[in-house]
């Protein structure tokens, strides 16, 4: 019978060499992870619809719309380059902002101008306040609206504003309600009722409006099309299910990401681009959103 015998200056090298691996492997995931987070928070994504409508006057067919929402103040390289570039690609004709331009918990509003200056160049700008607009201190509010109206950016507060194409020329409406207005079901209902006052059943009418979940009240007054943010694609994408949680829906919420349709009315809404009182996103990419309208069957093949 033959026996082995292991010195204790083997076993402590088997110990070392033990921890050197699993203290490798650490590393490794941890340095996995931080990429993997980064690019989850700031890895941009462009997401395109086509929306289809009966209503849309034949000059507007082929429109594109950019819509930016949530920044939160976010960079995306100095002066916002590596932002205003993808929206350059997008050949926008309009670019809408739906909210939240500037995070109220850390006001930075020089970062969210910078972007607002940028844009100016490439189309007309349309801009509606967030809840974090909104709860921006006196001074900082101010320095919001004052550098939006320098920029030539179009405010709309509870305000509609006409879009004209083509020869001879055809409108649209482009209607904005502030944020304030939707605090509740009654403040809502007197915006839209003052929004469409001027509105016929077959005018085709832009609606951006910060907070989704009112689609019902919006569809109610005639919207043909809601563009709207706030949710942030319910922070934690969950495969198969959706959002994992978003403001003023609370968990698993309905209205997080993509196009919904309340009778003749369409809503699209922006995942958007950043972070608040959460400061992560996961499986959640920042998201520029691409709408391009076709009238009803006009859209190119």
């Amino acid at each position: 019978m033959k026996f082995s015998f292991t010195s204790k200056a083997d076993r402590s090298q088997r110990d070392v060499d033990g921890r050197k691996r699993k203290a490798c492997f650490c590393l490794l995931f941890f340095t996995l992870s931080v990429v993997f987070l980064y690019w989850q928070n700031n890895g941009l994504t462009i997401t395109e619809y086509d929306i289809v409508n009966k209503d849309l006057p034949q000059s507007f067919n082929g429109c594109t719309i950019v819509q930016i929402s949530d920044l939160h103040n976010k960079s995306f390289g100095r002066e916002q380059k590596k932002l205003v570039r993808r929206i350059k690609a997008c050949e926008p004709d309009v670019i809408v902002l739906t909210g939240d331009l500037v995070d109220s918990n850390r006001p930075d509003v020089d970062t969210a101008l910078e972007l607002v200056s940028a844009m100016a160049d490439l189309a007309p700008v349309y801009f509606v306040t967030g809840n974090h607009d909104n709860w921006l201190s006196a001074e900082n509010t101010d320095r919001l609206m004052q550098g939006l109206e320098a920029a030539g950016v179009h405010v709309l507060k509870d305000e509609v504003r006409i879009l004209t194409m083509g020869e001879p020329k055809e409108t649209i409406y482009m209607a904005g309600i502030d944020d304030a207005s939707l605090a509740s079901t009654a403040e809502c209902d007197k915006a839209l009722k003052k929004l469409t006052a001027r509105k016929n059943p077959d005018d085709f009418m832009i609606l951006l409006a910060h907070e989704p979940q009112r689609l019902e009240q919006y569809a109610a007054y005639g919207a043909s099309l809601v563009l709207s943010g706030h949710a942030h694609g319910g922070q934690f994408r969950i495969p198969f299910i959706g959002g994992f949680v978003a403001p003023d829906q609370g968990f698993l919420p309905t209205y997080t990401e993509g196009v919904f349709h309340e009778k003749d009315t369409d809503l699209v809404i922006s995942r958007g681009l950043g972070n608040s009182v959460i400061p992560i996103r996961l499986l959640n990419r920042p998201e520029l959103v691409k709408v391009t309208l076709y009238s009803k069957n006009q859209k190119q093949q």
